[in-house]
């Protein structure tokens, strides 16, 4: 059967309605770019980067209201100190492989330059999971370059998943993962807002692997669909963009971003001692300009809030929103063959529907 998202094969998680597409670049001004590098000779490569830009045209110019929130804190992301330091991003976010933090971080200051922005500020936001069971990425072949290559392709349009930028070399849950992505629409105080995520998935294991509450993942034993793994694992990372138009202040993201890990606990993903779950949320809805220039007023009297209890359909759309991302990045990835001829098999979605109506979903 063709890949498909969760959607196209009539399943659905959650009550709030999605956005027209389905995925974070529904958030208006958030753009999606991605390199992925799949190579056999000399080295057998899969891996990549996606960045995100989260204002169209605005990149450095233009400081968002941010914050994070580390579930398990086996990973690493550079500027995450100052995200929770003073609540502001300054750029866009990249995710990559572990071993290429470094030159997606060299790269991204590289492109700020090369850009002429202006900035006087340069913390990249990079991010990444473990793609080194499929991909020989000790041999660094992501180079700064890829980072200014993955900003020039950023788009609003729909976002590759499965095997796609960063995600291209990872594994959740015994199968074949990546990077996936939804949205949901959420009205609240007579205005409609739209909350987007991004996940890049390297996590779970198969029996813990739930989708709406049905184990699907005992339902497809490692007898069945091999896992990619000599012996079961059940740690690993997962990485969560948060992202929304709707007016919030850092103490207000950092609520909505520890929320993805219920999104996470919906589908098996449990935290485990050795995972690295790492969150991320920003609010593209007030105009900071730049913020960390301290000659100027920052025009807090332009700034708009929304009141601390009013953000609970906030809260249930990024729980919905990041079931059904890390279900996207299962159900596009297709099955890979990397190092040393491992393979890791994509999740057989045909069966799900079948799965579904056993547990009475319908």
């Amino acid at each position: 059967m063709a890949r498909a998202r969760l959607r196209d094969l009539g399943l659905s998680i959650g009550t709030l309605p999605p956005g027209p597409k389905n995925g974070i670049t529904d958030v208006p001004g958030v753009l999606v770019g991605q390199v992925t590098l799949v190579e056999e000779a000399p080295h057998v490569i899969r891996t990549g980067i996606t960045a995100i830009v989260p204002q169209d045209g605005e990149i450095w110019r233009r400081n968002l209201f941010a914050a994070g929130h580390v579930l398990n804190g086996n990973s690493e992301v550079t500027g995450l100190t100052w995200i929770n330091e003073f609540g502001l991003l300054c750029g866009p976010l990249s995710l990559t492989g572990t071993f290429s933090i470094g030159a997606v971080h060299e790269g991204m200051v590289d492109a700020e330059v090369t850009l002429a922005t202006g900035a006087d500020f340069k913390m990249p936001v990079v991010s990444e999971t473990y793609d080194g069971w499929l991909s020989e990425s000790e041999h660094f072949v992501v180079r700064p370059h890829h980072a200014l290559e993955a900003l020039r392709r950023a788009t609003a349009d729909p976002v590759a998943e499965g095997c796609a930028g960063g995600g291209t070399g990872t594994n959740a849950h015994e199968f074949k993962a990546g990077t996936g992505t939804a949205s949901r629409i959420v009205a609240q105080g007579g205005e409609s807002w739209t909350v987007g995520i991004l996940v890049q998935t390297n996590y779970g294991d198969r029996d813990r692997l739930l989708l709406d509450g049905v184990p699907v993942g005992r339902e497809i034993p490692v007898t069945d669909v091999p896992s990619c793994f000599a012996q079961r694992r059940v740690e690993g990372s997962i990485l969560v963009v948060v992202a929304t138009d709707a007016p919030l202040f850092p103490h207000q993201l950092k609520r909505l971003a520890q929320r993805a890990g219920l999104g996470l606990a919906r589908c098996g993903g449990l935290g485990w001692p050795g995972s690295g779950d790492v969150f991320i949320a920003f609010s593209t809805g007030n105009d900071l300009g730049q913020a960390t220039d301290a000659s100027r007023v920052l025009p807090f009297e332009k700034l708009r809030m929304l009141p601390d209890f009013a953000l609970q359909p906030l809260m249930a759309a990024v729980v919905e929103a990041t079931e059904e991302a890390i279900w996207n990045s299962l159900c596009a990835a297709e099955t890979t063959t990397g190092r040393q001829g491992r393979v890791s098999h994509a999740l057989p979605i045909e069966r799900l529907p079948d799965i579904m109506r056993r547990y009475g979903r319908t």
